[in-house]
């Protein structure tokens, strides 16, 4: 099975350059931004200010690619040495003041521009998740890994302006139709454009109305 089979050429092309002008433009206008953030994450907190998970990222017929994401620090650090991996909640107490707000308007996903330049991410697309859930995840949901087959991982997507992010698998069991639908979106340039515009925006008012988490 050839995972780009669904994948509408033009698309493929149009949503590259799509994800390289967005990245490039995000990263001009949050320029100035970023030295504020950074200096209120070290003056609430020790520890980085750019943290590095390491994530699944595309699925192919034969491998499965692995990337570093980027993140401005939102958590105390070591926040997993006694919880291990563990899906953050809404009152999650390893989360900082800073990263509290961070979250809240989706600012500590800006590093993630810089992933989406190396072809890592893609703007839009389904969640990238950490090795450590993918496992079990692809043992208790069926088609799972379909929805990153041939598909590059996003910053926002389909399935989280709908649902947030994951906190449980029940909710990684319920966004996986979001995600499979915006990979079949993928297969027409016309549908791929209207679908990724009205991601675009949904995601735009969740930050400028601070309803991320």
């Amino acid at each position: 099975m050839n995972a780009n089979l669904h994948i509408n050429r033009t698309t493929s092309i149009g949503k590259r350059a799509f994800d390289l002008i967005l990245a490039v433009t995000g990263l001009v206008l949050c320029a100035p931004l970023a030295p504020l953030i950074a200096l209120a994450i070290k003056l609430e907190s020790t520890g980085p200010v750019l943290i590095r998970q390491l994530r699944v990222g595309r699925a192919h017929p034969d491998r499965t690619e692995l990337f570093q994401m980027l993140k401005f620090r939102s958590m105390v650090v070591d926040a997993e040495s006694i919880s291990g991996a563990v899906w953050a909640t809404k009152r999650d107490p390893r989360i900082t003041k800073v990263g509290y707000w961070l979250r809240k308007t989706r600012l500590d996903e800006l590093p993630q521009l810089i992933n989406v330049l190396l072809g890592e991410m893609s703007m839009i697309g389904p969640r990238p998740e950490r090795p450590c859930f993918y496992s079990k995840l692809e043992t208790a949901i069926p088609f799972f890994i379909e929805r990153t087959y041939g598909v590059t991982p996003g910053i926002t997507g389909l399935a989280q302006v709908n649902q947030g992010y994951d906190s449980c698998l029940d909710d990684v069991r319920s966004k996986l139709g979001y995600d499979l639908s915006y990979a079949l979106a993928l297969a027409n340039t016309r549908s791929w454009v209207m679908m990724d515009l009205n991601i675009l925006v949904r995601t735009l008012a969740t930050m400028v109305m601070g309803r991320g988490q």
